[in-house]
This record gives C-alpha cells, sequence and structure tokens, in this order.
C-alpha cells in the first residue's frame, strides 16, 4: 500500500457520514430543471399545475361553501378535457414530459367523478328484470302543459298527456305542476322569482286522462301512481333556512307548499310492499357568475342556502325512513356540483345502469349539455334499465324512465 492509499483511506475513515436528504430537497431534485426551460416547456408545466391545484380545490369546497357557489357552473366534462388537452401538448416540455404526464393522469382521476362520464356503464350489467318489476318515470315538465315559449305564453301542449301515457309507468313523479306568468315579458331574460309562480288545479284533467291512477300533490310537485297511496307529504326545507328566509313570500301566501316545499314524498303500496318515492325538483343554482356583485348577490346567495336547505330536507327524512327508498327528479345539479355529498350514506346513485357512456338531461335548444337529473334509491330496490328520454319539444328535460323491482 502506497502513502497515497493510506491517506485517502484515512480520509474515508474520517469523513462524516451522507446527510439524509430531506422531503422538501427531494421535491426541489425533482422539479428543479438541468437546463433553462423554454418557453413551451414553463406554460405546459404552470397549467398542469394550476389544473391540479384547482381540482384539488374543487373536491375540497364544492358543496361545502356557497363562497365557491359560482365555480360549480364550470362544465362537467371539463374535468376530462383539460387533462387530455394538457397530454396532447405534454411533449413540448421534454425535460420533464413524462413527469407532467404522470402529474395529469392522477389530475384526470382525481377529476373523474365529476366528469360526468359514466365510465361504470363499461362494466356494470343491471340484473334481469323479473315478473313483479314495475316502471317508474321522474320527468320536469318544464311549466306543465303551458306553451310559454310561443306567442303570449296563451297556448297549450296538446300532445302533453299523449306523451305521458305513452311513457307507460306504474309510477310518475312530475315536477313544475304549476304555470309561470309571462305577462312579465320575454321568460328567457328573467331571473325566477316567486311572484312568477301560478298556482294550478288539473286533478279533473289528470283523472279523465289517467282513469284509475291515485295522485299526490304538494306544491310544485306530484305524483301519479297504479298502486294506492297510503300516505304522502311535502318535505318543509324551513327548518334548515337562515332565519330570513323563514317567511313565506306575499306573492304565494295563499299556496305556501310553492315555497315551502321543494320534494313530494309518496308511500305507496306496491304489491303489499310500502316504498317510498321522493319526487324532487332542487331550487337552481346561481344562473350566472354574480354571487359576489351588489346587484344580484341576495337572490344567489339565498339560492344557494336554499338548495343545501333541500338536500339537508331530503337526507333527513330519507335517513329516518325504514321504507325502500327511490328518489328521482331534477336536483338541478351537475355532476361538477359536491352538493350530492349531502345525500345520506344509504342511497346509491343509479347511473352505472344507464347505458350511455355521457349521460344529459339538461336540453338547450338541439344541444345536450350535462346531467342534472338523478335517480338514486336504497340498496334494496333493484334497477334493471334506466333510460333517458327524448320530451319531443314539451320540456327542456329528459324523462328518467327506469324499471325497478322490490325485495
Amino acid at each position: 500500500m502506497t502513502d497515497r492509499d493510506a491517506l485517502i483511506e484515512e480520509q474515508s475513515a474520517t469523513a462524516p457520514p451522507p446527510r439524509a436528504i430531506g422531503w422538501a430537497a427531494r421535491v426541489r431534485r425533482f422539479v428543479r430543471p438541468r437546463r433553462r426551460w423554454c418557453w413551451g416547456t414553463r406554460l405546459v408545466v404552470t397549467a398542469s399545475v394550476a389544473w391540479l391545484l384547482f381540482v384539488v380545490c374543487h373536491l375540497l369546497a364544492s358543496g361545502r361553501t356557497s363562497l365557491w357557489a359560482p365555480i360549480d357552473l364550470i362544465p362537467p366534462l371539463l374535468f376530462l378535457a383539460v387533462p387530455v388537452l394538457l397530454m396532447a401538448v405534454a411533449p413540448l416540455a421534454r425535460p420533464v414530459r413524462w413527469r407532467i404526464m404522470s402529474l395529469l393522469v392522477v389530475t384526470a382521476v382525481l377529476g373523474a367523478g365529476r366528469s360526468g362520464v359514466n365510465y361504470a356503464t363499461l362494466w356494470y350489467t343491471p340484473p334481469p328484470a323479473g315478473p313483479g318489476a314495475i316502471t317508474v318515470v321522474a320527468w320536469n315538465t318544464e311549466f306543465w302543459d303551458q306553451d310559454w315559449r310561443t306567442a303570449e305564453g296563451d297556448r297549450y301542449s296538446p300532445g302533453f298527456y299523449d306523451y305521458l301515457r305513452r311513457l307507460n309507468a306504474d309510477v310518475y313523479l312530475l315536477t313544475e305542476y304549476l304555470y309561470v306568468d309571462t305577462r312579465a315579458g320575454d321568460m328567457r331574460s328573467q331571473r325566477w322569482t316567486a311572484d312568477l309562480a301560478m298556482r294550478i288545479d288539473k286533478l279533473a284533467e289528470l283523472r279523465r286522462e289517467f282513469p284509475g291512477y291515485h295522485v299526490a300533490v304538494s306544491g310544485e310537485q306530484i305524483t301519479l301512481s297504479r298502486f294506492p297511496i297510503v300516505a304522502h307529504r311535502g318535505l318543509d326545507v324551513r327548518p334548515w333556512l337562515p332565519a330570513d328566509q323563514k317567511e313565506i313570500p306575499e306573492a304565494l301566501r295563499d299556496w305556501p307548499e310553492g315555497y315551502t316545499v321543494e320534494t313530494l314524498r309518496t308511500d305507496i303500496d306496491v304489491n303489499g310492499k310500502v316504498v317510498s318515492f321522493y319526487d324532487g325538483q332542487v331550487s337552481q343554482p346561481p344562473l350566472e357568475w354574480r354571487l359576489y356583485s351588489a346587484e344580484s348577490r341576495d337572490i344567489d346567495f339565498s339560492r344557494t342556502l336554499r338548495r343545501e336547505a333541500s338536500y339537508r330536507a331530503i337526507s333527513a327524512d330519507v335517513a329516518a325512513n325504514p321504507h325502500p327508498v327511490v328518489l328521482a327528479g331534477d336536483l338541478n345539479t351537475s355532476p361538477a356540483m359536491g352538493i350530492r355529498r349531502l345525500l345520506p350514506g344509504k342511497l346509491v346513485d343509479r347511473t352505472p345502469v344507464i347505458s350511455s357512456l355521457y349521460p344529459a338531461t339538461y336540453l338547450a335548444g338541439t344541444a345536450e349539455l350535462w346531467r342534472i337529473d338523478w335517480v338514486y334509491t336504497t340498496p334494496d330496490v333493484a334497477v334493471h334499465r334506466y333510460d333517458l328520454l327524448g320530451s319531443e319539444g314539451l320540456s327542456d328535460h329528459r324523462a328518467q324512465r327506469l324499471v325497478v323491482s322490490l325485495p
């Protein structure tokens, strides 16, 4: 051994042990570029990280705070489209392209449940229907049979009852059993307020058009059933409203259920088994990104609180209900909105039964935008089929038709 070798061995023996690398140093080592990034790399990295942060914030805040309500209006498909678009340009970030691709995959997975894409239909097969199965239809009629888009709103849709009969349901869960006062002007530019609602009474027509059906009504909700109705009641939202919103508006004093009820519970004797059908139409979310505007804040802020109150009324009633449950209707909630977390855990989202990969129920002209109508049941209710049907121009909502059986 030479003197030089001995010196090196002595230095090695006396050298301090290597320091452990902390988590912060590891992160810096992961993202630190080996050379200066070009503008394309910077842009892709910035956009990818920003979208990841947005998705995380959305998952944490949506449905938990009214301050996030305007952000909830984001089109659901963006939760899939944005990561896919960024993946397409990720090769521009050559120094970190694989890291960015991995980050975008994580982002797409996090946002998958908010995208409105029905991934489960690719592998889910519903059970076959037996001889005791029944058909249930849930539909937002858009101001009943009023043809409010034409003339002065004084013409009515002659095919309305024909359409309902063709659906051939054992149980109909229908909403917007009312008219709108078109004397206020162009309804497409109006913000919905209580003074626009017009109470209607179509019970004589319904008994003529649907002989043998039983009828239950509360507020804007109405249930028709071939089976006997043993009980029904509207779910009062006022216990969950702030004190300044509990008072019934002057325009609805002679029709209090038009303000206090957004969901009708109907207990129906289906071949000896009592089943609770919840026919709901939750208040619309803020229609514009103006929650923070002094001009519209009061209306939009109260609307977000009312939506939460409606969900809590449903949740409390379902949680205490010992019967099998079918909840169906216009929840005015897109897949991007987290407010559905307020529904009780005993309910099952029946979306996987739909055969469509992107089920959309809200129609804007000929465009199918996204979904705002839903079906939930307790696990003891088997759903064999779930279709979204066209409304033949009678409504801006598709009808939801189910084939279900009971234990």
